[in-house]
């Protein structure tokens, strides 16, 4: 779907993704300034926002990592505007400072921060619940269950952000935000049909926005007053009850896992269930729960990942003196994504019931299933510029050498043939880890530490890394995996792209600036003068760093597609390959494959995008372009 259909000013039904959703409450709510760092699930946010800005006369960047977005948004909020940033679950972490700061100064203008949490680490380094957050910086925290509610808790945040004076948080889930629903949009604001920007203007107020011990005492009590009376006043909006008044057992849920239990209950033909659907995870409403809890006897709190919910209600059930029974992670699993089958087996057992369906089964037949096709290694792209990269300093270095790496694609080097990573902590961790690595191991003859890292995750948190193993005089080599992009998450600009920024910074002068005892820059399409490079950076001692720079391959080669263009496809002469089986074991490109009959290598032309690295590793020249 384009991302213009966001901007239709008129109402209509439409199927979006619940970042989409997002997207679309915010532009209702009259958005004014927007500022993210991609992560995975929540990137469509901000690709939309980037896209659609100049349109709808919003300010929206990429910032260089998430603490900045984060207080760059709260700069805008200050000064009365409406602020949205949003990040993933680990994005959090990196803006924790900021939040913990200020979550008691307040807002001005309305300022909202979308958190997409990863239950199960689809694409994330750990697992994380972002509503221990909220509790831990006592910030209000609201939680849709489809793509609709994405929307209308959108709006709905930044009224409560501007009416209370306090950010909010918005939490999601990879289920929900990359779900399609269907939603009804509401009416755009005459400033986002136009598209004129807004102007903020700051007022000073020091007694609030300057964080002395004093002054954090006052607002730390101020602000713990505005969540009790936010949660007093609005609390019975956030709760929704459904299902059989009369009935003696109670299930409360938020989330996706709302979806989970009423599908579970669907299939098990249960309708004697008083349902509470939580939109508001913390504070937790206690008035609508102790309607709840007097009129039942036993109650399955079903919520994805941590037990927030099930522990406040068990303390609202013990100071009210309740004696309802509360269950919640006795049954329901506390580790990974739920799903429909995993909530019906938690309710089945509470209930005592029988499942009509046996997932046991069902699991074993789809083992059986799935062992029958080959197995497929996840690996770098074709042409991937990271590929030449990491055979060549696989090629520079001893097999005693250590590479610590970092967050991003290039994190597929793991995996065999290349096996380059091993270390992988969080964003900027790789510098980091060279350098408390090279700081207190013995020096042996031969065992290099090579750090990696992506240019984006350089920008992010590798510069003040890198600095500090500068100035403290540290010893290893690190080489800047630069595509120009932010691959990953999908090709958003970083500060060293040639697209997308106001202005490109070089990072091999930063390096030099920053007092570097060697940089040099090589193309990794060129896999002997990266195995050079690295070789000769071996010879100096002191933090040497080299920016290996080519273009994304999948970018490079969207391009040319949309263009039209072709590009040179590679193929194995089989009078010459000997089936050594260098390309396929120590080069690992998924467009070579093995004939088993012909004892050959042979390159698939429809996953070929023409690098012709293979060509150079080849040790009998079998590889050439096809004519």
């Amino acid at each position: 779907m384009s991302e213009r259909i966001l901007i239709d000013p008129n109402p209509q039904k439409l199927l979006l993704l619940g970042n989409e959703a997002i997207v679309r409450g915010a532009l209702e709510a009259g958005l004014d300034f927007f500022a993210a760092y991609p992560g995975t699930p929540s990137s469509e946010i901000l690709d939309a926002m980037l896209s659609l800005a100049d349109s709808v006369g919003i300010y929206a960047e990429v910032s260089v990592n998430e603490k900045i977005a984060f207080e760059s948004c709260l700069g805008a909020s200050w000064s009365g505007l409406r602020a949205m940033t949003s990040m993933k679950h680990v994005g959090l972490n990196v803006a924790a400072d900021s939040l913990m700061s200020s979550a008691a100064m307040g807002t001005r203008g309305g300022f909202v921060s979308v958190v997409a949490d990863d239950p199960n680490m689809w694409s994330s380094q750990n697992e994380q619940d972002t509503r221990l957050f909220a509790k831990f910086a006592n910030v209000p925290l609201i939680e849709p269950s489809s793509p609709q509610e994405a929307l209308d808790l959108t709006k709905r945040a930044f009224e409560l952000s501007e009416k209370y004076g306090t950010l909010i948080i918005l939490r999601t889930t990879t289920r929900l935000s990359h779900t399609r629903g269907d939603v009804r949009t509401g009416f755009l604001p005459q400033k986002i049909i136009e598209g004129k920007r807004r102007v903020g203007e700051f007022k000073k107020d020091p007694s609030r926005f300057v964080s002395l011990p004093q002054n954090s005492r006052r607002l730390k009590v101020e602000h713990a007053s505005v969540v009790k009376r936010l949660e007093k006043e609005e609390g019975a909006s956030f709760i929704e009850l459904e299902g059989d008044e009369e009935a003696k057992v109670g299930i409360i849920a938020s989330g996706t896992a709302y979806g989970y239990v009423k599908e579970a209950l669907e299939w098990m033909g249960l309708s004697k269930v008083r349902i509470a659907k939580v939109l508001m995870p913390y504070p937790l409403p206690r008035n609508p729960l102790k309607e709840i809890f007097s009129n039942v006897d036993r109650i399955l709190i079903v919520e994805e990942l941590e037990p927030v919910i099930e522990e406040q209600a068990k303390l609202l059930a013990f100071e009210e003196g309740m004696r309802v029974e509360i269950h919640g992670k006795d049954f329901v699993p506390r580790d990974f994504e739920l799903s429909p089958e995993k909530v019906a087996k938690a309710i089945a057992s509470f209930m005592k019931k029988d499942l009509p369906i046996d997932f046991e089964e069902l699991e074993s037949k789809g083992k059986e299933a799935s062992s029958l096709a080959p197995p497929v290694p996840p690996t770098l792209c074709p042409a991937c510029p990271h590929r030449n990269t990491f055979y060549a300093i696989r090629k520079a270095a001893s097999p005693r050498s250590i590479f610590p790496s970092d967050i991003g694609c290039y994190t597929l080097a793991f995996f065999p043939p290349l096996k380059t990573v091993d270390t992988t902590v969080d964003m900027g961790a790789s510098i980091s880890i060279a350098h408390g690595i090279s700081r207190s191991s013995k020096e042996e003859k031969g065992k290099a530490v090579v750090a990696t890292i992506g240019d984006s995750t350089f920008f992010h948190t590798g510069i003040p890394a890198l600095a500090n193993a500068i100035a403290n005089g540290s010893d290893f080599i690190l080489v800047v995996l630069d595509n120009g992009t932010t691959a990953m998450t999908g090709h958003q600009p970083n500060p060293g792209s040639t697209e997308g920024t106001k202005r490109r910074l070089s990072i091999e002068d930063i390096a030099r600036a920053m007092g570097a005892d060697y940089v040099e820059v090589v193309d990794p399409y060129d896999i002997k003068s990266v195995e050079a490079a690295v070789r000769k950076a071996m010879d100096v001692r002191g933090v040497r760093v080299i920016v290996a720079r080519r273009d994304c391959a999948l970018k490079v080669i969207s391009d040319k597609r949309r263009r039209g263009e072709s590009w040179n496809v590679y193929r194995v002469n089989e009078d010459l390959c000997t089936g050594c089986k260098v390309c396929i074991n120590a080069y690992g490109c998924p467009a070579i494959k093995w004939n088993r009959d012909k004892r050959k290598a042979y390159i698939d032309p429809e996953l070929c995008w023409g690098c012709g690295g293979c060509a150079q590793v080849c040790p009998y020249n079998a590889i050439e372009v096809m004519k």
